[in-house]
């Protein structure tokens, strides 16, 4: 067996060591990444690489930050993990000149979590995943152990803790406990915030299962002293993928790849490997609308128990009398939380109102988790439409920008600033919003951007021969609609007008915590309840495959609530 090794930049420029392994066997030109487990590195899977059930197949394997020869220092956010495999996964791509419906995951313990939130997240179009004892619950023995770790960050933000996990507690095998022992490359440390952001998303994803479609291999140890495999049958439980499976493993440890009897956990990879790379992945769109459309449905004309309808009530009547304090309330009370002059109060982050008591509550109000995570998708906005200005460019192209539905845009206003020699449309339905646009357009003395009151989901107001962007934005519009049918129109349209070699950079809300809570208390612009129906990243990157459009890049916050993707036109639709 062949074995090189290498270097990969990851999606902040960070630098990892990677491994690659090759059989002697004639290539089925077929990939598999393993992603080793929490304190270990990618050198203790070249046993795992080297079994002849994974022959034909070109083997890849990386050693995370603060593991093994990887020289980059721990994270102290476990999303940036999942952005890591991302990167990899484009990078494996790349070199190998393979698509991702090539690839197939294995993933043990910790790594199993990263791989869940990378499939829920990104909606890869990969063949398959085996998630080994995957950590989606750390037993942490000590009673309230997660809330310490929590409170003790406030006062020490790079808290490292120490791991209790033995290496009698991971195998029975005799040899392989002394190997673990004596490997001085194991890492016995974690960020304790690393941990605690692992432990938050996994919750997320376990919940969420319901949106993962790729075919999935569970695997778990019966016997298992570190995480709690019963969390396990839940995530399986609730996957929608038609190809799935879950293997109890009697009398395993955690660490089942190093067991006494783990042939029997490589038979059940191998199997579930050629089941996936033999038939073509189901299409399964209906299912995935299903689910949000149920959740939807159920916040739209559901009742709620007694406790969080009085709670609900009570936020809405304080809203109402204390609301006006705050500038940011007083807008939304006024236009709209869902308006986009209320989102120019939420970017601008800047807590406001009358007294100090308004400015105290306009400052909680801005804090709040769903308007963190709108602020970051302006920032990564922001960052991909720079990155494809000077893609343009460096092509000598004359850069053309339209968002279909900006709203005042400001962010496209420091974008038109900054790059004088473009030209910047932004439509919306709006009045307030477009007179608002304008006027700061104005006061910049700005000249290349404009502002149209303009309805995107009306087929009628895109024409080619009139206007054709080679970057179109749809940002934090569909979430507000759940009918397929009605934003297709505006996918339609878009697909119609682009520039051949054209950008599309679109917003998703795969997941968000607070769904219920701003449909009770929030109302929108037409002065109703703010209800959302969230989309799988699976189910907006189908809609847009639909129209030719396939994605090629994606961001996401730190909280797993937007995304901002990126796509080009491959076939007219």
């Amino acid at each position: 067996m062949k074995t090189q090794t290498g270097i990969f930049k990851s999606f902040d420029g960070a630098e990892l060591f990677y491994r690659e392994w090759e059989h002697d066997a004639v290539s089925n030109g077929k990939i598999i990444i393993i992603l080793h487990r929490g304190h270990e590195h990618s050198e203790r899977l070249e046993s795992i690489a080297a079994k002849k059930e994974f022959e034909g197949y070109k083997i890849f394997s990386y050693d995370n930050r603060g593991h093994g020869y990887t020289k980059e220092g721990a994270t102290y956010e476990f999303m940036n993990l999942v952005r890591d495999l991302d990167a990899f996964v484009s990078f494996v791509s790349k070199k190998e000149q393979k698509q991702e419906n090539d690839i197939f995951i294995i993933a043990n313990s910790v790594a199993g979590v990263v791989a869940s939130t990378w499939v829920h997240d990104y909606a890869p179009n990969i063949r398959g995943m085996a998630l080994i004892a995957p950590a989606f619950k750390i037993k942490l023995y000590f009673p309230c152990a997660k809330e310490f770790l929590k409170m003790a960050l406030y006062f020490k933000p790079e808290l490292n803790i120490k791991s209790y996990v033995k290496s009698k507690f991971l195998t029975h095998d005799l040899k392989e406990q002394e190997r673990y022992d004596n490997d001085t490359l194991i890492t016995p440390n974690i960020p304790a915030r690393q941990l605690t952001t692992l432990l938050d998303t996994a919750q997320r994803v376990v919940a969420d299962a319901a949106l993962i479609t790729v075919p999935t291999l569970v695997l778990s140890a019966t016997k298992d002293y570190v995480v709690d495999s019963k969390i396990q049958g839940d995530f399986y439980a609730a996957l929608s993928s038609s190809v799935k499976k879950f293997v109890k493993l009697e009398n395993f440890y955690h660490g089942i790849l190093y067991e006494d009897g783990h042939q029997v956990a490589i038979d059940e990879i191998s199997a579930f490997m050629e089941l996936c790379f033999s038939a073509d992945k189901p299409i399964i769109l209906n299912e995935m609308v299903k689910v949000t459309q149920a959740e939807y449905d159920k916040i739209a004309y559901g009742s709620l128990p007694l406790h969080r309808e009085v709670n609900y009530t009570l936020q809405k009547t304080m809203m109402k009398q204390l609301g006006g304090l705050s500038k940011g309330m007083g807008i939304g009370l006024k236009y709209g939380f869902d308006s986009g002059v209320t989102l120019d109060h939420v970017y601008k982050n800047e807590p406001s109102g009358t007294t100090w008591i308004g400015r105290a509550i306009d400052k909680g109000y801005l804090n709040s988790i769903g308007w963190k995570g709108i602020r970051q998708r302006k920032v990564n906005m922001i960052a991909a439409v720079e990155e494809k200005i000077k893609l343009l460019q460096q092509e000598g192209k004359k850069v053309s920008i339209l968002d279909i539905a900006g709203g005042p845009a400001r962010y496209l206003i420091e974008i038109a600033s900054k790059y004088p020699d473009i030209e910047v449309r932004v439509r919306d339905y709006q009045e307030q919003n477009v007179n608002e646009g304008q006027a700061l357009a104005k006061e910049l003395h700005l000249d290349n951007i404009v502002y149209e009151q303009c309805d995107a989901f009306n087929p009628t107001n895109y024409n080619a021969g009139e206007y054709s962007p080679n970057i179109v934005v749809i940002s934090g519009v569909f979430e507000l609609f759940g009918d397929n049918d009605l934003i297709a129109n505006a996918i339609k349209g878009v697909s119609s007008i682009i520039a051949e070699e054209g950008y599309l950079l679109y917003t998703g809300q795969p997941w968000h915590p607070q769904l219920e809570q701003i449909a009770n208390v929030l109302g929108n612009h037409q002065n109703e309840k703010w209800i959302m129906r969230r989309r799988s990243q699976y189910e907006l990157d189908h809609l847009f495959a639909l129209r030719g459009f396939e994605k090629e890049q994606m961001q996401i916050d730190d909280w797993g609530i937007f995304t901002v993707s990126s796509a080009k036109m491959n076939v007219k639709g």
